[in-house]
């Protein structure tokens, strides 16, 4: 797994505990850091998370990769 897809699934995970938050306590903790949820950082914060979760669809259906040797040149 690369880098840009760790960081992409770190921002799916923060947006999933987010909307768990919201389901349990009708509470928007990103809202709520972030000024309200209308407020224009709250709402690009939404949609990067949503981007990134939009991205990681692919990795859903992409095989695993063989693992190599280590050492080799």
């Amino acid at each position: 797994m690369s880098v840009f897809q760790k960081v992409l699934l770190l921002l799916a995970i923060v947006g999933g505990i987010n909307w768990g938050i919201y389901g349990i306590w009708g509470f928007n903790a990103v809202g709520w850091l972030l000024g309200g949820s209308l407020g224009w950082l709250a709402r690009t914060v939404f949609i990067v998370v949503g981007v990134a979760a939009l991205c990681l669809i692919p990795s859903l259906f992409a095989g695993e990769r063989p693992k190599t040797e280590t050492g080799a040149p």
